[in-house]
C-alpha cells in the first residue's frame, strides 16, 4: 500500500472513531435514548437521567462534537435533540447487537422481571389487533412533552407522574396497555404495578415509539400521523 492510501484510510477510520468514541459511555447511550423520544433542554434531560446539570452537559457537548445531536435556541434555553432520525436507528441498531451478543442483558433483564412478576409483554402484531377489536385502551405513560413529539395513534396520555390521580379517567371494563420509551424504560412497569394494584387488567408494550415508527406503523405528531 502507498503512503497516500495509507495516509487516507488512517484518516476516514479516525474518523469513524470519533463516533466510537462518544458512544464509549453508558451515560451517553442513554442520553441518546432519552433524545429519540424529542428534544429538551438540559435541565430536564439532566432531571431524567439523574446527574447533575454539569455533568450532563458535558457529556451532551461530547455527543454534539460528533455531530450526533443539535441545539436549538427556545427563549433563554438550549434544547439538545438528535442530528437526524438516522441517530435513532443507530442506537436502535447497536442496541439490537448487543442483545444478541452478550447474554447478560437477558439475564439481568429476565432477573428484573420477574422478581416484579410481570406478564410477558404484548407484542406490536398482538396489540393492533386487539385495538381493532375494541379489546384494549393504550397508555402512553411518558412525560407529556413526548407524547406530544410522538405517540401510537390512538394511545391517551397520562404520565406515570400523574398515574394514581388520573385513574378515574381510565375504563375498568377494558385491558390497558401501557408503554413508555422502549424495551428497557421502566415506566410501564410502574404503571403495570399502579394499575393492577388497583384492580386494573394491565400490560405493557415492551416497544417505544422509536420501534414502533422503525417497524412501519403509525405514529402520531402533534396531532399528524407520520
Amino acid at each position: 500500500m502507498s503512503t497516500s492510501s495509507r495516509l487516507y484510510k488512517d484518516a476516514i477510520y479516525e474518523q469513524f472513531g470519533r463516533i466510537g468514541k462518544a458512544l464509549a459511555s453508558p451515560l451517553r447511550l442513554e442520553l441518546l435514548d432519552l433524545l429519540c423520544q424529542g428534544p429538551r433542554n438540559v435541565e430536564t434531560i439532566a432531571r431524567e437521567v439523574g446527574h447533575s446539570v454539569a455533568n450532563t452537559s458535558h457529556h451532551l457537548h461530547i455527543l454534539l462534537r460528533a455531530r450526533l445531536l443539535k441545539t436549538e435556541n427556545r427563549g433563554v434555553f438550549v434544547w439538545y435533540g438528535l442530528s437526524d432520525n438516522e441517530v435513532c436507528d443507530f442506537f436502535r441498531a447497536l442496541r439490537g447487537l448487543a442483545e444478541s451478543r452478550l447474554a447478560e442483558i437477558e439475564q439481568v433483564t429476565r432477573e428484573y422481571y420477574s422478581a416484579r412478576e410481570l406478564m410477558e409483554p404484548v407484542d406490536r402484531e398482538e396489540l393492533l389487533e386487539r385495538v381493532d377489536q375494541g379489546q384494549v385502551t393504550v397508555l402512553d405513560v411518558r412525560p407529556f412533552e413526548e407524547f406530544q413529539a410522538g405517540h401510537i395513534a390512538g394511545a391517551i396520555s397520562i404520565p406515570i407522574s400523574e398515574l394514581k390521580q388520573r385513574l378515574a379517567e381510565l375504563p375498568r371494563d377494558r385491558e390497558i396497555v401501557a408503554y413508555c420509551r422502549g424495551p428497557y424504560c421502566l415506566m410501564s412497569v410502574d404503571a403495570v404495578d399502579v394499575l393492577r394494584a388497583n384492580g386494573f387488567y394491565a400490560t405493557r408494550l415492551k416497544d417505544g415509539v422509536p420501534d414502533w415508527r422503525a417497524g412501519g406503523y403509525e405514529v402520531v405528531t402533534e396531532g399528524k400521523p407520520s
